[in-house]
């Protein structure tokens, strides 16, 4: 790796957003792993969702952890299932993936990560405003870290809220599924945005008003989900049109994703992980 083209085209204060998209983001772990591999981490990042779950294994410095937490472990314990819906309360096994995971099964490496100095935001969405939270844990609380990322992951309608510092929180996809705007504001005027759907992709779906007696308590909630598909298709355009302008380095899928965000086909996932990661050493050996 030449250190000259380090600082000529990504520098230290060159920033990496990483999107969510549920099971799509073994994409994103595909390409964080090249970046272990090669051996560069960035300064600051901000993640969301599940760019937010495989981000944590990037800042410990856990190559493949990610990769094993969301193709082997999902293979052999089955845990996206309505009947964790009914019985938790999550379409995901939330005590599984943030408990067992990172304390027993496949062990998180704290000290790593406190130790790493990388500054890393996670954006969850703030259920009583409707608006975006930034939160980062750089104080040594495991808990709190792992409640931060269940928040940031947390889909409306199929999870539960999560509190953070009593705060009812869920999946920051709602209102800021691309964060980039965010690492700009932070001081990162270059920026790599990790995307999980090809170049192009504009949402199928529309928005609609969310009926009252949904999140009854939460008409801030109710604003943000009611216009999430029109935000995130501007975020699209926005990403496209700074990549066009040569603001920032998108990496993203070869081709259109045939992964749904609940995908449990592990040959499917296993290809996009593939994708990503020879997108990710693409990337590597153009730019370090």
């Amino acid at each position: 790796m030449k250190q000259e083209n380090i600082r000529m085209q990504v520098t230290k204060d060159t920033g990496l957003v990483l999107e969510g998209g549920g099971m799509r983001g073994v994409f994103t772990s595909g390409v964080l792993d090249a970046f272990m591999k090669n051996g560069y981490y960035f300064s600051y990042a901000v993640a969301v969702s599940a760019g937010a779950c495989n981000g944590l294994s990037y800042a410990s410095h856990q190559m493949r952890r990610a990769r094993l937490s969301n193709i082997d472990m999902l293979a052999k314990y089955d845990y996206i299932s309505l009947r964790h819906l009914v019985t938790q309360g999550c379409i995901f096994d939330p005590d599984l993936l943030y408990d067992r995971f990172p304390n027993e099964l496949i062990p998180y490496d704290y000290d790593a990560y406190f130790k790493g100095g990388m500054t890393f935001e996670m954006v969850t969405t703030n259920c009583l405003t409707g608006y975006a939270e930034y939160l980062k844990e750089d104080n040594g609380d495991r808990d709190r870290l792992l409640k931060i990322c269940q928040a940031s992951s947390s889909l409306p309608f199929v999870s539960k809220m999560v509190m953070v510092d009593g705060v009812p929180m869920l999946d920051g996809g709602i209102v800021d599924s691309i964060p980039l705007i965010r690492s700009i504001e932070q001081g990162h005027e270059t920026n790599v945005v990790v995307c999980t759907r090809n170049r192009g992709y504009r949402s199928e779906g529309k928005d609609h008003k969310i009926p009252k007696f949904i999140y009854k308590n939460y008409p801030r909630l109710r604003v943000a989900l009611s216009r999430r598909v029109r935000v995130y298709d501007e975020q699209l355009e926005l990403v496209e049109k700074m990549e066009d302008e040569g603001k920032i380095i998108c990496i993203r899928p070869s081709k259109p994703v045939e992964v749904d965000r609940m995908e449990k086909n592990t040959a499917k996932l296993e290809a996009l992980y593939q994708d990503g990661l020879a997108q990710g050493e693409a990337f590597c050996k153009k730019y370090l």
